[in-house]
Parts: C-alpha cells; structure tokens; sequence
C-alpha cells in the first residue's frame, strides 16, 4: 500500500535520479539523444516493508519504476509529479500531485473491523535549500478524498560522493500530520471498537513519525546504478499509543538497480 510505502519509493526514485545523474558523460544512445531534454531513468527493485504503518509484520514487494526529468524543471515518477516553481541559488521551491493508496483492513489482524481507509489524489508543495552535499527541506501533502487529511514532513538528507563510482547518503526527518489523517490511520472510533473488539481511541493532530536512513550507492558507469538502502521510522506520541500498532519501530529496506538513457 502506497501510505505504508510512500517514503521508501520517493527515496528510490528520487535518489536513483541524484546518483545517476554524478556519473557524467553525454548521452550514447540514439533514444538517448531523442531525449536529450529529459533525464529518463528505468529500473526495478525489492522492499522489504511492515504491512501497514504499525505493523510487526513484514512482506517484500517488487518495485519497478519509471522516472523523467525535464531541464530539472518537472519530474514525473510513480510517485506523481513535481515541478519547480522557483529555483534561486540554493533555494528551490516546487509543486506536486500524487496520489495516497489508503489501507485495508485485511492488511493486518489488528485492522479487522476498522473498515478500509480509501484512497485520493494529493497536492501539495516542497521548499528546500542546499547547503554543500546537506539537503534542508520541508513539505507538506494534502489529501483529497480518502482520509482527507494534511501531513508535513521535515528534515535533512547528505549526499556525499566517496569515489567516482561510490556515493553515501544519510538522511533524517519528522512527519507531523491533522487530525483527519491522525485519525483515519491510528484512530479507533467508537462504532470501530464495538466492531473490531479494540479500544477506542481518539487522536489529534501532532507528531506521526521520525525517520532516519542510510544508503550506499554504486555506480558501475555512467548509465548503470546498484542502491542499497536501510530506514528506521519511530512512532511516536498518540500514533505510537493506538491499539493498532504492534510495533512502534518500522524498519525497512530497499536494494533496487537502475539505467539511465
């Protein structure tokens, strides 16, 4: 599901485009030169990911994607799209649509009863500012139809080249979401707790969630990109206390393979 997953796909793709784009040289392919304005990249992946946000249980789910970059401008992925709106030396600010795939409740015993979170169309902004290889940024989401909810995120990513062929990044955030969304992920109403046999449970808007990350990077030339990376969130505050979560700490992990033409 898209909400449990969406943090992990955005790094995949996103950081595929970042490390690709250090190995340097022009394009070599004919459908390359075609697309000499856009930036294309392919690849394919595995992630390892808790069923849904709270979730002591795991599955692996293959994550293949396609990612374009125009003029560093607008980029489309499986994520949505982006396009930067104002870019002033270090500063940048940009637009961006996706979509939040909800939850069903057969994701996992503790959902039983709670009925599915639908899904909807997001729209939303992001501001960031670079200072050396360390990435400020803030953000925030909302989320039409579904739960209906706004979450923001903030924090710093570093990306840091080791060697022509290896780059290291590392990366820290916090999620603070509204209530809507609070409630419609970890909230247990009282109609809910009758069916479901948890207790009820009432949450505000607040703190969600803090994620930290590590990554590794390889790239074998300059079309041809390995990834690894490992994240950690941390439920926290109300979220963390819902009787839908077996399990505060979410870890997870990606190795994925990628192409740039």
């Amino acid at each position: 599901m898209f909400i449990r997953t969406k943090s992990a796909v955005i790094a995949i793709v996103a950081s595929t485009h970042s490390c690709i784009a250090l190995a340097a040289g022009p394009q070599s392919s004919r459908f390359g030169e075609k697309l000499a304005e856009w930036q294309v990249v392919i690849g394919a992946g595995a992630l390892m990911v808790p069923k849904y946000e709270g979730s002591d249980e795991f599955e692996v789910l293959p994550v293949p994607f396609v990612s374009a970059t125009l003029f560093d401008a607008l980029t489309i992925d499986p994520t949505g799209a982006t396009v930067i709106l104002f870019h002033q030396g270090a500063f940048k600010l940009g637009a961006k649509v996706g979509y939040e795939m909800g939850r069903e409740e057969d994701d996992g015993d503790r959902l039983r009863g709670l009925g599915d979170v639908d899904g909807g169309i997001t729209a939303g902004a992001k501001a960031s500012i670079q200072f050396g290889p360390a990435e400020l940024f803030a953000e925030v989401d909302k989320t039409f139809s579904g739960s209906d909810g706004l979450v923001g995120r903030f924090g710093v990513e570093v990306t840091q080249p080791l060697s022509p062929s290896w780059v290291i990044g590392a990366g820290a955030s916090a999620v603070i979401a509204d209530e809507k969304h609070m409630q419609a992920y970890f909230g247990v109403t009282p109609e809910q707790a009758v069916r479901s046999g948890l207790p009820a449970h009432e949450i505000g808007a607040g703190f969600k969630r803090a994620d930290f990350s590590l990554s590794a990077t390889y790239l074998a030339d300059r079309n041809w990109m390995i990834r690894a990376e490992a994240r950690l969130g941390v439920l926290v505050g109300d979220a963390a206390d819902s009787p839908i979560v077996a399990e505060k700490l979410q870890p997870s992990a990606m190795l994925g393979v990628g192409y740039r033409f």
